[in-house]
């Protein structure tokens, strides 16, 4: 992979989306459709580079937001079909989003009761966010269904409840996981819901379903999704994934600008990653950097830091081949998910420009950061 990121013109900082990768994505996306009759969203929350939507969308039927923002991007640049759910809206919101979006998702009975009549004088398709109460994701920051969960109506909330002008159930409680985690998931549904489903148009099963990763098994989520809908003809099935459609399918080319010795050898990069790769210190996770090892696995090891103030904007340790100076790269694999739509100005620091390697091998510069986009956040 580093040589395809290593080129003269890429800059550093910089976010790279590889297309054909990307496409390869897609085209596996485009599989479990047509073989499941299932539809598949881009989550925007993961990946919102917009100059890859005309790619996207000759594949996916449309995004997925959460916000106004998000369903404004969806609609003027994506087209298709826009879905947004939101954990709550205000009044101004819906005013917007009954005009951007096709499908709407309520977090709650009290906002789908603030808001149902205005909604069904609407076209758009409304929907209630259901907790399956089944936890599926490794990491607590991101698993919805932790008890206490502020996300989505519980069962029982259910009960004596008038569903009048309600089309479908949105659930989301999955985060990177298998097949398996979705069929236990269809299970848990049906467990608690089953008595609903029948009168429903609709089945959002949300993101987290890893079907890009290497060694997901295709044909038995296939034969999951496939066996629900014979039992439930009436449902449209949805899936909104959003790391899964730019999975491995893009790196972060940072430099290494200055080596400090505190008990080790410290990289300075030009990267932070409280700003630009947040996910690392929230989760936490280690990410992986092309062709280097675990500490003390390679001739060279070092100790990777950002360029922030923040004490604690520290990577991990690895080790290399040979040994690093100032000016050298380094590449970090599998940055398009979940840090381009995190990022910040923190510090001031220099946010990483984003480009795109062409499937003929070309690159395209997209976007560079300025000065004044710093300030225009400012007042």
């Amino acid at each position: 992979m580093t040589n395809r990121y290593l080129r003269d013109d890429i800059p550093s900082p910089c976010y790279v989306c590889d297309e054909a990768k990307l496409e390869q994505n897609l085209q596996l996306m485009q599989y479990v459709q047509n073989k499941a009759g299932v539809d598949i969203i881009l989550a925007l929350k993961a990946f919102s580079m917009w100059s890859t939507f005309p790619l996207i969308k000759q594949y996916l039927k449309g995004a997925t937001a959460s916000a106004v923002w998000e369903a404004k991007l969806a609609n003027y640049e994506m087209g298709g079909e826009v879905h947004c759910y939101s954990p709550a809206y205000k009044q101004k919101d819906m005013d917007q989003l009954l005009d951007l979006v096709h499908h709407l998702s309520f977090n709650s009975m009290g906002q789908w009761d603030q808001f149902k009549e205005q909604v069904i004088q609407s076209s758009v398709s409304a929907g209630l966010r259901v907790n399956p109460e089944i936890q599926e994701a490794d990491t607590p920051l991101y698993d919805p269904c932790t008890p206490g969960s502020r996300l989505g109506i519980l069962a029982s909330q259910l009960e004596g409840q008038d569903l009048t002008g309600v089309d479908g159930f949105h659930v989301h409680n999955l985060c990177e996981c298998d097949s398996f985690a979705t069929e236990r998931t269809l299970h848990a549904i049906e467990k608690k819901f089953s008595r609903y489903l029948p009168s429903l148009k609709w089945l959002n099963l949300g993101g987290g379903h890893l079907m890009t990763k290497e060694g997901y098994d295709l044909e038995h989520l296939i034969k999951a999704l496939v066996t629900f809908k014979e039992k439930y003809p009436n449902l449209r099935i949805i899936m909104e994934p959003g790391s899964a459609v730019v999975w491995q399918a893009g790196a972060l080319v940072a430099e290494v600008v200055d080596i400090v010795e505190n008990e080790q050898q410290i990289l300075i990069m030009d990267i932070s990653a409280t700003a630009h790769m947040p996910d690392v210190l929230e989760m936490p996770y280690r990410p992986k950097i092309s062709d280097a090892g675990m500490p003390n696995e390679k001739a060279f090891t070092y100790k990777i830091g950002g360029n922030s103030c923040l004490a604690g904007d520290v990577i991990e340790e690895y080790s290399f081949d040979h040994e690093l100076k100032a000016g050298d790269r380094l590449v970090f694999e599998d940055m398009l998910h979940y840090t381009m739509v995190k990022t910040t100005f923190f510090n001031g620091v220099e946010h990483p420009s984003i480009g795109v390697l062409r499937k003929d091998g070309s690159f395209d510069l997209i976007k560079e950061f300025t000065y004044e986009e710093f300030k225009a956040r400012l007042s």
